[in-house]
């Protein structure tokens, strides 16, 4: 599952003068209104700094304690000086390890217990933080669903993004209008509890999606404005095939009978069907049997890998 394994160093940009950040203790004060924004960079020097100058407007109108943490992954340019200007509290790491890998490290040095994350590209509108943030008093997780009235999403990645979704929402068991938005207000601590599921890469937004709605968590899609990037996409055409592994090995881990119930049935049929067929010829063959013997040993391996991710998932929770 790619799982990832924290090796390398974070470190805490500094410049002429420190960030001025609060105290866990201070911050405590304010919980129920605070909001840690994390933020992914890497190579984000155009966008980074009118991102967090936007967000920083709309929480001050809105009277929202809050700070900004930017990763920057990495950056090969001006990313973290732009960010540090905008006075945004800015952790680096010394080499890119991947948008899943900067939002562990900055959801897990958040002063806040509730976090929002968002990416520094302008394409997400942080004037929808706000409400999200109020849904979040409810909600375990509150998702930016780009569903609004302008979206820009590239014709080109739509039929994927269609096919994904689908897909997500059968597994799942929940219809999902947006699987892996990069714009979410969550509470750490859920964060915390699948962190080590939790990949290093772009998967990261599917997979909490999966791990909180097929853990009963409660998951609120808020409407929202998707605008044109500033600078390059990193997102390749390679990863719609690594999405759907993932989303298929998601749903193994935590409900596996959605995936093994329905291949088990279509052998069986198949070969219930084939051994019908096969009465009427008086002559029994080997499709039959390999249809009726493969689906029986597909729900077996189905029961199985059930009761394990059962017993798994319920040790882990236990132990932490």
């Amino acid at each position: 599952m790619n799982l990832h394994t924290r090796t390398q160093p974070v470190i805490e940009y500094q410049g002429s003068r420190s960030p001025k950040t609060k105290s866990r203790e201070d911050a405590s004060d304010a919980a129920r209104l605070a909001l840690s924004i994390v933020m992914p960079a890497f190579n984000e020097e155009d966008g980074v700094g009118a991102q967090i100058k936007a967000i920083r407007k709309v929480m001050e109108d809105h009277g929202i304690e809050h700070e900004i943490v930017v990763v920057d992954d990495g950056s090969e340019d001006d990313t973290a000086d732009k960010a540090y200007e905008a006075g945004a509290r800015v952790l680096q790491h010394p080499c890119n390890r991947g948008y899943g890998a900067s939002l562990k490290t900055g959801i897990r040095a958040a002063l806040y217990e509730t976090v929002a994350i968002i990416d520094a590209d302008g394409t997400y509108p942080a004037e929808a933080l706000p409400a999200m943030l109020d849904k979040a008093r409810t909600y375990d997780m509150v998702v930016g669903a780009r569903t609004g009235e302008h979206v820009a999403v590239p014709l080109a990645r739509r039929p994927a993004k269609w096919f994904l979704r689908t897909l997500a929402s059968y597994v799942a068991k929940y219809r999902i209008p947006d699987l892996n938005s990069g714009l979410r207000v969550m509470k750490k601590s859920v964060v915390d509890r699948f962190d080590f599921i939790l990949p290093s890469g772009f998967s990261f937004t599917t997979t909490i999606t999966l791990s909180l709605l097929c853990n009963d968590y409660l998951v609120h899609y808020h409407p929202i404005d998707y605008h044109q990037r500033v600078g390059r996409s990193k997102i390749r055409p390679i990863d719609a095939y690594h999405f759907l592994l993932l989303i298929l090995r998601t749903i193994v881990f935590f409900n596996p009978l959605r995936v093994f119930l329905p291949l088990g049935t279509v052998l069986f049929v198949t070969g219930l069907a084939k051994l019908i067929y096969d009465i009427f010829l008086d002559n029994l063959s080997e499709t039959a049997v390999l249809g009726l013997l493969g689906g029986f040993i597909i729900w077996t391996i189905g029961l199985l890998s059930d009761q394990i991710a059962r017993i798994g998932f319920g040790m882990r929770s236990r132990d932490s």
